[in-house]
């Protein structure tokens, strides 16, 4: 008998094409499914109030979504992790992380230009903090403004309004196939990615048995040990609320990268990168964190 999986994600082309990348994981681990997607709004799309979005929490993109999940109008809910608050809802669970796209964030020029040809005091466009700080810390004479909406709403305004340049996710374009568009990629000892940056995180309910088994077949274990390692580091540091914070772990073949960086009230960047054994590497998030702090 065919299962049937109702998928909730956002309405954006990019939301779209990331439920569709899950669902097309879950039937090729079980042909007998069937997956029918349910967008739903959020308050992050509808609330266009100049705020930055690293500011105010990350439920504004989930909310909604969860709150289907837990009444049980979906089965699943995908987000991009790096929107998801590091503390979950009761009953909810993260049940499988796909293998992870380019993590870094990436530049897209108005004429095409590479970072150091951009003309002297440059307006360059991004609504997160993470980004501008560190932006700033490259090419101290750009001004910053904000940037608000989808990858392709963002691409329009840079088009059509005063920015010379816009900074955005590389995994974003490149699953829209607009990876022809970026200019530069940045390196993460150079603009650290937000924790979770290029994940997709599968959410499920915890006591929903009968997905269980095929979510753990679409579970990628090193995306799931990378995401936890900096989901801790963000939710010790209170990164994404408090000041921008930046985590980036990765395996590099028995061994865990893990590029980290936050910004003191001075707003001084402090950055560390730190190599450990792959199997010791669960708890690094938490250890950094408490290092950082104390510096």
């Amino acid at each position: 008998m065919t299962k049937k999986i109702t998928i909730g994600t956002r309405g954006s082309a990019l939301a779209l094409k990331q439920a569709d990348i899950v669902a097309r994981a879950l039937i090729e681990a079980d042909p007998s499914i069937s997956v029918a997607v349910q967008v739903i709004e959020t308050h992050g799309d509808t609330n266009h109030a100049p705020i930055p979005l690293d500011t105010i929490g990350k439920g504004w993109f989930t909310k909604e979504i969860e709150t289907a999940l837990l009444h049980n109008k979906i089965d699943l809910a995908v987000h991009s992790l790096k929107d998801m608050a590091d503390e979950m809802p009761e009953g909810l669970t993260i049940g499988a992380y796909l293998p992870r796209e380019d993590a870094r964030d990436v530049l897209v020029t108005k004429k095409g230009e590479p970072l150091d040809e951009l003309r002297l005091g440059a307006v360059v466009g991004t609504d997160s903090a993470r980004r501008q700080v560190q932006m700033l810390a490259l090419r101290p004479d750009v001004r910053m403004q904000s940037l608000r909406g989808n990858v392709p709403t963002r691409l329009e305004k840079l088009a059509s309004e005063n920015y010379d340049a816009i900074i955005l996710a590389s995994a974003g374009l490149k699953r829209l196939g607009l990876e022809k568009r970026i200019t530069r990629y940045f390196e993460p000892h150079e603009m650290t990615p937000a924790p979770g940056q290029g994940t997709l995180a599968v959410q499920s309910r915890e006591n929903d048995a009968r997905l269980r088994d095929v979510l753990a077949r679409i579970n990628d274990p090193d995306s799931a040990q990378a995401a936890r390692i900096e989901r801790s580091f963000s939710l010790v540091t209170g990164g994404g609320c408090k000041a921008p914070t930046g985590a980036y772990a990765y395996r590099e073949g028995d061994e865990c990268c893990f590029v980290v960086m936050i910004v003191t009230e001075s707003g001084r960047i402090l950055r560390d990168t730190i190599r450990v054994p792959w199997r010791e590497s669960e708890n690094l998030g938490e250890v950094i964190a408490g290092k950082l702090l104390s510096a």
